[in-house]
């Protein structure tokens, strides 16, 4: 661990503030009109069902490729052609982005904020799946001081100059930023970013965020 204290909490978007796609089957089929139990891939909830998670995990695939299948595959069970990833998450998520939020996550942000932590946002892909929109319509990102997204960077996580964005924009050494992420290959690239580091776990959420706050010596709220 670094022997500076934790300054800013660096955060992925999807997985970790919100919930996953694999954990919202049942509101995307009814969104969607599609009869319960249709979509079966369950990606880290199941990866021995979900073959193209696996091929993913094994760096066969990106993230990216993952779901442009999933978005087309998606878009013929509608009977429409979707190629952009935005048109999945839109359509089956709505106009309610506060619906998804993690309550864990949602605790988490305002307790670091309000012990006067930095706050910032490092992801893949977050415009280029919610929407150029979706920020303003989560107040909740108002609380954050940067949000460095590689839809607009073409920098993905795990490339260290990803991680160089973020701390540059925070002004601060990597050593006093506590990045979370769900992927095992981002973790890594945080850690050897020098970053403190957290492998979130979706399946245990409550757990993971407990872990990045003891950073700051806080407590989540029950």
């Amino acid at each position: 661990m670094s022997a500076l204290p934790a300054q800013a909490l660096v955060l992925d978007f999807g997985g970790v503030v919100t919930r996953t796609l694999f954990e919202t089957h049942a509101l995307t089929e009814q969104a969607l009109g599609l009869a319960p139990g249709t979509l079966q891939w369950r990606g880290p909830f199941d990866p021995d069902s979900d073959p193209l998670w696996r091929a993913m995990q094994a760096d066969e695939i990106s993230e990216r490729d993952y779901w442009r299948s999933r978005t087309s595959e998606v878009g013929r069970l509608v009977g429409e052609d979707w190629q952009a990833i935005e048109t999945f998450v839109q359509r089956a998520r709505g106009a309610e982005p506060e619906k998804v939020v993690r309550p864990e996550a949602d605790s988490a942000i305002r307790a670091v904020h309000a012990a006067g932590f930095r706050l910032a946002i490092l992801s893949n892909e977050l415009d280029l799946f919610y929407g150029a929109d979706f920020r303003r319509r989560l107040p909740l990102l108002g609380l954050f001081d940067t949000i460095v997204d590689a839809t607009y960077t073409g920098i993905l996580k795990p490339d260290p100059r990803a991680y160089a964005l973020v701390t540059e924009a925070l002004g601060l050494p990597a050593g006093t930023c506590v990045f979370v992420d769900d992927q095992q290959r981002n973790v890594d690239g945080g850690r050897a970013a020098g970053m403190r580091t957290v492998h979130f776990d979706v399946a245990r959420p409550a757990l993971s965020y407990a872990e990045a706050l003891g950073h700051f010596d806080l407590i989540p709220v029950a």
